[in-house]
């Protein structure tokens, strides 16, 4: 991880946070698969677009790494609700849907500051519904979908979870790579890892600037540990980072989940950093991510 750091420090690259939105998702995109393994091969990928209010339509691509009915996983990429997208995270569903042999359908929501809060919630339970309403037609089993993200997509993932319990639309699991989940950065690991980590500071404001305003950071689906009741939303498996200023709100709505009757396995990945997921190709930490995660789906599914 120190030889990342170090390898990212000589390239001299501008901060995101010093880029408009346009230039950060372009630069993102630029080195989001640079360290990431090679891609298994698969049986089937398929893009598709998924309808979301109005005339309104977002991308998805599905990956399924086998014939005959699958379970599948819905995700939701990171990137502060600002950058990302299913390319950037490409190599990493991949890798899931060939450890796991579950199909994943990767959503592409709309971003900030185009599209600001709650559109990206919006948009992930659209795709939610849509998924739930259309697996069979996909060669996937309605009966086994699970849903997860990293960082931001986490975010809408545990939202989503709570409004499938709500509308009756039972999920297997929650899968969730480092979530943000708390309003602001009070709690002590914003404090230990706020510079020189890959996810600073100055990025949290700026993503959280473009996306909503200070008036609704409140609001539960901006920051699932306001959410007021989590009894009855799906089993959840977190996968942390040490090294990174959300792991102490993740690992507090982890316990919060647990009070309210919630099935949780959390590990936290120790010397690691947030985005530490798609670096399989240079730490070992996110290969047994991938694996641990992808064990975590198989058991869900059978149950």
């Amino acid at each position: 991880m120190r030889s990342v750091l170090q390898g990212m420090a000589r390239s001299r690259h501008v901060p995101l946070y010093r880029l408009s939105p346009q230039q950060a998702r372009a630069a993102y995109e630029k080195g989001a698969q640079v360290l990431e393994p090679a891609e298994p091969p698969l049986a089937r990928v398929q893009d598709l677009a998924i309808p979301a209010g109005g005339d309104a339509s977002i991308p998805a691509r599905l990956y399924a790494p086998g014939q005959g009915v699958l379970p599948v996983l819905l995700y939701f990429h990171g990137g502060g609700f600002t950058i990302g997208s299913i390319e950037s995270h490409d190599t990493l569903c991949r890798t899931l849907a060939s450890l796991s042999g579950c199909a994943v359908v990767s959503v592409g929501y709309r971003l900030a500051p185009e599209h600001r809060f709650p559109t990206a919630v919006d948009d992930a339970w659209s795709a939610t519904r849509w998924l739930a309403q259309h697996a069979a037609s996909l060669g996937l089993d309605p009966q086994r979908i699970a849903i997860g993200g990293d960082s931001a997509g986490g975010t809408l993932a545990t939202v989503c979870a709570t409004l499938a319990r709500d509308a009756g639309l039972p999920l297997r699991l929650q899968l969730l790579f480092y979530p943000g989940c708390a309003a602001r950065q009070e709690a002590r690991s914003h404090r230990r890892y706020h510079q020189g980590l890959i996810l600073e500071q100055s990025h949290i404001e700026y993503f959280f600037g473009q996306y909503i305003h200070e008036a609704e950071r409140d609001d539960w689906r901006f920051a699932p540990l306001n959410t007021p009741d989590l009894e009855g939303v799906a089993p959840a498996w977190f996968g942390l980072a040490e090294c990174d200023p959300l792991v102490d709100d993740a690992i507090a709505y982890a316990d919060k989940l647990r009070a309210e009757g919630v099935p949780v396995e959390l590990e936290i990945f120790r010397g690691v950093t947030h985005e530490f997921i798609k670096m399989g190709r240079a730490l070992p930490e996110a290969r047994q991510a991938h694996a641990d995660a992808a064990a975590a789906l198989q058991r869900a599914m059978r149950a």
